[in-house]
C-alpha cells in the first residue's frame, strides 16, 4: 500500500521521488565554513584561519546546528590551546579508542556561543529554526570559533531578549561556572540564600564577577576580595564589603570579619591553607573551590592513575574538614540549557547593576584577579 501511495505521489509531481524525513546533517551547498583551528598545541603561533573547515553535521536527533553571530574566550581557551587537558578531554571524545590518534585535530576553540537556530534534529521540539539561542559548548566539542556550531539542545537556550549576541556570548561559560559551584555543589539557591553570609575570592574574574552578582539577588551578604582598581565595581554588582588582598595579610583582614556559610575559592594555593577556617563549623558551611588537580592529574598521571590520585586527593580533604565540621567541594564548569534558561530570566528581570541584567564578562581588564575554569 506504501509502495502505491509512493508511485501515485510520484506520478503527480512529475516522476518526483516523495521527501523522505531522516537524520540530515546540513544544506548539501554547505561542505565547509571559516573557522580559527589549531593543528598543534602550543602558543598563539599555532592558531590558524581557514575557510576549509568541515561544516557541522547533526548526528544525533537531540542536536542543533547554530549560525554563531557572536563568541568569546575564556581562559580555559588560552589553556586548552596549550594542551592543558588533552589526555582527558580525548579519552571524553573518543572513550572506546576507535579512532586513531590525534582525533582532535583541527581543533576549533572557543566556549560561548550567541546565535540563531539553524538547523534542529528529529527530536528536538523545544527549538526551531531562526530562534535566537545562547550557549557554552563543553570543552570536548569543536567550539564557537566557527561559522556554525553543533550543540546539543540541552545545552542550548533562548537568549536573554534585553542583550545583543555580543553581551550574551560574554556569559554562559563563566555564569554556568559560577551556577554549577554555587547552586549545583554548593547547594544555594533563590529559596535558601537570603541572609547567609557569602565570601567571593578573585571576585573580579569573569566567574566571581557573575558569582557576586547572583548571591546578590538571591538575598546574601556578600564580601568580594580583588584588588583596589576592582573596588568600584564590586560596589556596584552589591558587594557589601570588599577586601583589598594587597592592603595587607589578606587571612588576617578576613579575620576580623564574622564567620561565613560560603566561601567560592576562584584563586586556590595558599587559600585553601587558611580560607576553611573563615567557616561557621558544625552549620553546614561549605567551601567551593574551582582550582582542581583533575585534569593537571590526568594529563601528567594518566587516565588512570590519575583518576585514583584525584579521587584520593579529595576523599581525604572532604573527610578531613568533615571532622573540623565544614564541607569542602570541587567544582567543574557543567553545560545546561535549563541553568541558562534560569540565568536568563535573571537578566531579564534587570538583577544586574544596568536593569537589563547582569554586565558580567570573560575577563577583567585592570585588574590582576586569578580564576580556573576547568
Amino acid at each position: 500500500m506504501l509502495a502505491r501511495r509512493a508511485l501515485r505521489w510520484a506520478a503527480r509531481r512529475g516522476g518526483q521521488r516523495p521527501p523522505v524525513r531522516g537524520l540530515r546533517g546540513s544544506p548539501r551547498v554547505r561542505s565547509a565554513m571559516p573557522s580559527w583551528v589549531i593543528d598543534r598545541y602550543g602558543r598563539n603561533e599555532v592558531l590558524r584561519f581557514t575557510r576549509d573547515m568541515v561544516f557541522p553535521v547533526i548526528h544525533y536527533p537531540n542536536e542543533v546546528i547554530v549560525k554563531v553571530h557572536a563568541a568569546s574566550l575564556n581562559p580555559i581557551d588560552l589553556n586548552m590551546r596549550s594542551g592543558y587537558g588533552a589526555t582527558a578531554l580525548n579519552m571524553k571524545r573518543d572513550p572506546l579508542k576507535i579512532k586513531s590518534m590525534d582525533t582532535e585535530f583541527p581543533l576549533t576553540l572557543g566556549r560561548d556561543v550567541s546565535g540563531v537556530i539553524m538547523e534542529c534534529g528529529l527530536s528536538v521540539s523545544y527549538f526551531k529554526p531562526g530562534d535566537e539561542v545562547w550557549a557554552a559548548i563543553p570543552p570536548w566539542k569543536q567550539g564557537t570559533l566557527s561559522e556554525f556550531v553543533v550543540a546539543s539542545a540541552n545545552e542550548v537556550s533562548f537568549k536573554p531578549k534585553c542583550l545583543s549576541h555580543v553581551e550574551a556570548a560574554s556569559l554562559p561559560y563563566v555564569g554556568l561556572t559560577a551556577w554549577s559551584a554555587i547552586n549545583k555543589v554548593g547547594g544555594l539557591n533563590q529559596s535558601n540564600c537570603s541572609g547567609k553570609r557569602v565570601l567571593i575570592l578573585g571576585a573580579s574574574g569573569g566567574v566571581g564577577t557573575f558569582a557576586v552578582q547572583l548571591v546578590k539577588a538571591w538575598g546574601a551578604h556578600v564580601t568580594a576580595v580583588c584588588s583596589h582598581d576592582a573596588g568600584t565595581l564590586m560596589k556596584k554588582l552589591g558587594a557589601d564589603d570588599v577586601i583589598d588582598y594587597k592592603a595587607g595579610n589578606l587571612e588576617q583582614q578576613l579575620k576580623t570579619l564574622p564567620s561565613f556559610d560560603f566561601i567560592l575559592d576562584n584563586v586556590g594555593g595558599s587559600t585553601e591553607k587558611w580560607a576553611l577556617d573563615l567557616l561557621k563549623k558544625w552549620s553546614g558551611a561549605t567551601y567551593v573551590t574551582l582550582v582542581t588537580p583533575f585534569l593537571i592529574n590526568v594529563d601528567k598521571l594518566g587516565v588512570a592513575d590519575g583518576m585514583l590520585q584525584t579521587g584520593v586527593t579529595i576523599g581525604s580533604k572532604t573527610v578531613k574538614h568533615l571532622l573540623k565540621g565544614v564541607h569542602y567541594r570541587w567544582a567543574f564548569f557543567m553545560p545546561s540549557g535549563p541553568s541558562l534558561d534560569e540565568i536568563a530570566q535573571l537578566v531579564d528581570s534587570g538583577k544586574g547593576e544596568h536593569g537589563c541584567g547582569y554586565v558580567c564578562i570573560c575577563t577583567s581588564p585592570g585588574t590582576d584577579d586569578q580564576e580556573s575554569c576547568m
